[in-house]
């Protein structure tokens, strides 16, 4: 009995004890929550209701008219589309190359250390940094893929200004710069399965691909499901590179929907619509992440 109440004092001074420190440290942070976050996407979606430069206080209130433009406008649903395929192609090239080289380079062998390195460098390089860099490379003029080209007598090319393949170089670099942050994820997931696992399947005659089919990919489930969660959201914020390679052309065919947002309102004095497009996308943003870790991650 004695013993029981002396554990529901602890309990209760515990409890109190918590309750101290939260109203300590929970209002701070909540204050600096609500001004640095709350209020301008509260002030976004009101702006998105007005025809306003960005200057003075918004007066002409135009309703719904901002979201109507938007989805009307050819521009934005390509820069949607873009969106979309950004996302196929992480999800259908740049996950699985990833995750073949984390498992190639997981296991010890010479100089793989280095290749750890070397592929996650493009992960630490600034996005617009890299986006000049290639833009350096695929510049028709004076790039070495048209150096290349012209070497064994062929014609410049002129990929970022082609309306076919401009996205696709977009892609190419996408893929580049971020499936060595996806690899890392993968080899701190291999570290962590038992390699006990491994030895006892192969005593029992399982195959290389049996061993990574039934032992790999349900160790690696949860991080599996956390670089497509990052790929999916890194996927729809996608901005810095684009401006950087091809500042959104030839004739708007490289937008994404945030720098659909910051070419067609900010740079034109359309704030209004432009905080349209942010909530559109903030409401994308939204859904996905909240339905994504509903249904995949609700066990995580």
């Amino acid at each position: 009995m004695a013993e029981t109440t002396v554990l529901a004092r602890a309990h209760t001074t515990d409890a109190r004890g918590s309750l101290i420190t939260a109203l300590i440290f929970l209002p701070p942070a909540l204050a600096v929550f609500t001004v640095f976050v709350i209020l301008p996407i509260g002030e976004a979606a009101w702006y998105g209701f007005f025809n306003w430069n960005g200057l003075r206080v918004p007066e002409n209130f135009v309703g719904f008219s901002n979201f109507i433009q938007l989805f009307g406008n050819k521009a934005f649903d390509r820069a949607v589309i873009n969106n979309i395929l950004i996302i196929v192609i992480s999800l259908g090239v740049q996950l699985p190359l990833a995750l073949a080289m984390a498992v190639l380079l997981a296991e010890r062998m010479v100089g793989a250390v280095a290749f750890r390195m070397l592929f996650f460098l493009p992960y630490i390089l600034a996005d617009v940094a890299a986006g000049l860099i290639w833009r350096f490379m695929f510049d028709g003029d004076y790039g070495l893929l048209s150096q290349i080209s012209q070497f064994f007598g062929g014609d410049p090319i002129y990929l970022l200004s082609d309306r076919t393949w401009a996205y696709s170089a977009v892609l190419i670099v996408i893929v580049w710069k971020y499936f060595g942050f996806h690899m890392m994820l993968y080899i701190a997931g291999l570290q962590s399965i038992n390699r006990d696992l491994y030895e006892a399947a192969a005593i029992d005659g399982a195959n290389a691909w049996q061993r990574f089919r039934f032992i790999t990919i349900p160790g690696l489930s949860p991080m599996i499901r956390l670089s497509v969660f990052f790929s999916i959201l890194g996927s729809l914020q996608f901005f810095d590179m684009i401006v950087a390679l091809t500042g959104g052309g030839p004739l708007n065919t490289t937008h994404t929907m945030v720098s659909f947002l910051y070419y067609f309102g900010i740079t034109r004095m359309r704030v209004g619509f432009g905080s349209a497009v942010g909530v559109v996308l903030f409401i994308i943003c939204i859904v996905v992440a909240f339905g994504y870790k509903r249904i995949f991650m609700k066990d995580d």
